[in-house]
């Protein structure tokens, strides 16, 4: 086995390379893998044999422990096999913005992998961005609001637009999904015959569990409307108003988020940024607290599996204005 460590300027990635089941490496090396992990934010292992969507349980199961279901989904993916999953069913044509996996829960998986089952043709990369270092480049007056006003999520499941609130919980149990959002701090609002709305108001800056620091860990950017395509969000608000989009960000007290800030966040992501072209049989492994991720456009028949581990343990309840007890 060998390894590549970048330069410091290239961000979170430390590349892996050799040969045979990348079990048995996770297996034999697993202290080591999570300390360069715990160093770097990601690992690439490449050039192994992952082994289909039962070597990746496996894999999971080396490194992290037992694969997590994908619950209070907020996009579109299909099973593969237990909890492992494709990655979001969007056209190809679509940007995934950068951000943390489920960061807008009360609880979180705190390691993601990525199996690379097919490459696309071009693009179709997972760029990655330390939010240790997002945090730093925020304007420290829009860092400050978040940390004093907390943000809010908010979404809306439909019969015609977003996910339908069954998919999204598990359930065809109205009193089920109100139990799931009493345990994950959710307000939910049942609307008309069929419809759900549900709040939560959550911290933006938290802390890394290991290394302590601050980090910009949240769904505001790729939550916000102004995320959609224009177009698309012109013909939504028309259509169901900002309370009616399947999701949405706003200040923690209900204040609109105004465009600008969203974009000097989402420019701060750009800014530290890196990005891969995968190869078949490559396997991300991302500390998700530590790195956001996304997906870029592609052409060709990508096909990525994705799990989770590791979840994360609930927040002590504390007062939003109190930055130092940001976990």
């Amino acid at each position: 086995m060998t390894s590549t460590q970048p330069p410091a300027s290239t961000g979170p990635l430390l590349v892996v390379e050799g040969a045979g089941p990348v079990v048995d490496v996770l297996h034999h090396d697993r202290a080591r893998l999570r300390a360069r992990l715990a160093a770097s934010g990601a690992i690439l292992l490449r050039g192994f044999d992952v082994g289909g969507a039962e070597g990746l349980e496996g894999a999971v199961r080396a490194l992290a422990g037992e694969p997590i279901a994908y619950t209070e989904q907020s996009s579109p993916r299909s099973v593969i096999k237990g909890n492992v999953y494709t990655s979001t069913n969007y056209p190809p044509t679509a940007e995934i913005p950068l951000h943390n996996e489920m960061s807008y829960q009360a609880v979180w998986p705190l390691t993601l992998f990525f199996h690379c089952v097919r490459p696309p043709l071009t693009q179709g990369a997972t760029p990655l961005a330390h939010v240790g270092a997002v945090h730093e480049l925020i304007d420290p007056d829009v860092r400050a609001e978040f940390v004093r006003r907390g943000w809010m999520a908010v979404r809306t499941y439909g019969e015609d637009v977003g996910l339908r609130w069954r998919t999204a919980f598990g359930t065809d149990s109205r009193q089920e999904v109100e139990r799931q959002c009493a345990r994950g701090g959710l307000t939910p609002t049942w609307i008309g015959a069929d419809g759900l709305r549900t709040t939560a108001v959550r911290r933006a800056v938290h802390r890394h569990p290991v290394t302590g620091l601050p980090l910009w860990f949240n769904h505001v950017v790729i939550f916000h409307e102004s995320s959609l395509p224009a177009d698309v969000r012109e013909v939504l608000l028309d259509a169901y108003g900002p309370d009616g989009l399947p999701n949405n960000s706003r200040y923690g007290d209900g204040g609109v988020i105004p465009d600008e800030v969203v974009e000097h966040l989402r420019a701060c992501y750009r800014a530290v940024s890196v990005r891969f072209d995968y190869q078949e049989d490559d396997l991300l492994v991302v500390d998700n607290m530590a790195v956001a991720h996304g997906r870029e456009p592609y052409t060709g028949p990508r096909r990525i599996a994705v799990a989770m581990a590791e979840p994360s343990v609930p927040p002590e309840p504390a007062e939003p204005s109190d930055p130092g007890a940001a976990r």
